[in-house]
Formats: C-alpha cells, sequence, structure tokens
C-alpha cells in the first residue's frame, strides 16, 4: 500500500487540490461493465464513486479510469483517478474506500499525484490475461471467473496463430461492431501463450486495445486450437480488416485487466499479475525484460 507524496502533489495539495490515483480489482460478474450506467444498472464506477464519496466527506465524486471493462470482466489492477480538497493520509482512502465496497470491489493502494496525470491518456500499455478452462467437465469452482471449453485445444497451433498479430495493424477483424475508436490502428507488443494444469492463458500487452479486441482473439485462437481452423486463417482474417471473417466473440469471464503501465516519473506502486490463482506463475515479460537490460548495461 503507497504513502508517497511526489513534490508535484503535495504543492498541489497546498493549494488545495489534491488527485488521487487508485489501484483497484474486481470481479465483474456482477456488474454490466466498468462505466456508470445509470443508478438502476450495477456498474464498477458507481460503486467506487458511491464509497469514495463517503471518504471524501459527503461531496461527490467523479473517478476516471485506465480502461473501461465489459459487462462481467474482471480486473486485478485497473487505475483510476480523482480530484479532491478532502485532505488524508493515502491508507485512510484505501481503509475508507473498502469499508463501504462490495466484497468483490477492493482498492489496493492510492497514492497522490501531479494533476497532469491521467489515469487513461497518461497510460503507456495494457496488459490482458485470459484464461480458459479446458476440460470435458464444467467447472463448479471459478466458473464465471475462467472461459470453459469442453474441446482438447492444440495450444502449440495457437501459439503459432498468435505471432502474426504481434506488432502494428489494422484490427478492425477483431474489432466489435459498436466500437467507438477512432482508428482500428493498434501496436501488440506482447503476446503469449502458456499452460498451468488445465488452464491455457493469453497474456496479452499493448499500447491500447478496441472494444472486445481481446475476447474476438481469444474467440479466434480457441477456433484453431480445437481444430476447426488451420492456423493460416488466423493471418487471413487479420489482412480481411472484416470483423465478420474472424469468428466468435469469446465469453467475458476469463478476461483480466492485468496491468496498466505509465511513466516512471509518476511512480506508482506495481503489484504482482493476477488473477490470484496464477499468482504463482512467473512474469515471463519481466524476465525478458530484465534480461535485455541486463545485456545492455
Amino acid at each position: 500500500m503507497s504513502t508517497e507524496t511526489t513534490p508535484a502533489a503535495a504543492q498541489e495539495a497546498a493549494a488545495g487540490v489534491s488527485r488521487i490515483a487508485l489501484g483497484v480489482e474486481y470481479k465483474g460478474s456482477n456488474y454490466r461493465g466498468f462505466q456508470l450506467q445509470g443508478s438502476s444498472t450495477p456498474s464498477i464506477q458507481g460503486c467506487l464513486e458511491e464509497a469514495l464519496q463517503k471518504v471524501n466527506a459527503g461531496v461527490p465524486v467523479h473517478i476516471s479510469c485506465a480502461g473501461r471493462t465489459d459487462a462481467m470482466v474482471h480486473a486485478c489492477n485497473q487505475v483510476v483517478h480523482f480530484d479532491t480538497e478532502v485532505q488524508r493520509p493515502m491508507r485512510s482512502w484505501v481503509r475508507g474506500a473498502n469499508h463501504y465496497l462490495p466484497k468483490d470491489i477492493s482498492v489496493t493502494w492510492a497514492q497522490a499525484v501531479p494533476l497532469e496525470f491521467h489515469s487513461r491518456f497518461s497510460a503507456l500499455a495494457r496488459r490482458y490475461r485470459y484464461v480458459i478452462y479446458s476440460d470435458e467437465v464444467r467447472p463448479a469452482h471459478l466458473a464465471q471467473e475462467v472461459t470453459w471449453t469442453y474441446q482438447r485445444l492444440d495450444i502449440e497451433k495457437m501459439r503459432e496463430a498468435a505471432r502474426c498479430f504481434v506488432g502494428t495493424h489494422n484490427f478492425n477483424a477483431l474489432r466489435a461492431s459498436e466500437c467507438q475508436a477512432k482508428s482500428p490502428v493498434r501496436t501488440i507488443h506482447h503476446l503469449e501463450l502458456f499452460e498451468f494444469g488445465k488452464l491455457i492463458v493469453i497474456d496479452v500487452r499493448a499500447n491500447a486495445f478496441l472494444h472486445h479486441m481481446v475476447r474476438n482473439l481469444a474467440g479466434l485462437l480457441m477456433m484453431i486450437g480445437a481444430g476447426e481452423r488451420p492456423v493460416e486463417w488466423a493471418r487471413a482474417v487479420l489482412e480481411s480488416c472484416d470483423r465478420k471473417k474472424g469468428g466468435v466473440t469469446a465469453a467475458p469471464y476469463g478476461l483480466y485487466l492485468v496491468q496498466v503501465e505509465y511513466p516512471e516519473q509518476f511512480q506508482l506502486p506495481e503489484r504482482y499479475l493476477g488473477p490470484h490463482f496464477l499468482s504463482g506463475l512467473p512474469d515471463f515479460l519481466r524476465e525478458e525484460k530484465e534480461h535485455i537490460c541486463a545485456n545492455t548495461n
């Protein structure tokens, strides 16, 4: 839990306004997504703002987030921010918010940041994990926290197919029809698949994602892994720029926002990669970065 205040943030606090960044994790199964959609529709944003208002001396709070996750999608390291004139220790924001939040939403850290920080626009990259449970029998445990398939998936074929998506491309074929992004061009920096028991995990990091982009990617790779399409189909779909040729959209249950990266100047806390049941796995991307740094120094 962070209790640090940067010099810039301290100056702004002295002027009467503080910007606070929070780390948030949640199980999205009971919510219609992150974004506020009206008082009668359950959302992560609505619950957070209601809880924070009580900690903020009753003054309404408006939060912005790094990525607006869809209905029933989870997060391990969502980042939000809000402005306040109330001065409290960082630990009080964490404990106070968690006191009022439902049990499936938790604030993990709080840190004062300068006013130029923005949880969405300051982000350099976002990282998701999509967790698939491959077994003949549907799971009773984690039923809404993994995506189940009765089919046996060939992970080597899935890995081979995934390679064509790394780099900067027009991802219109993996974009939901209701996506509001101005451009379909995104850069995938990292896309790996690994096995953990009966689980197959798709680990993808990009500068930003289109609506349903990860779920559409997961659906495509699952079809290839099940032998319903050849490996070459992945590149054909990508180059078509046509969503209608891209196969099914995978279920939301197995999708987790696990990391948001920011410039080092903001010095935000780092937590282990989730979800919790995968926290014992090594972070292959971090190890790769450390290896590159070691070889360049």
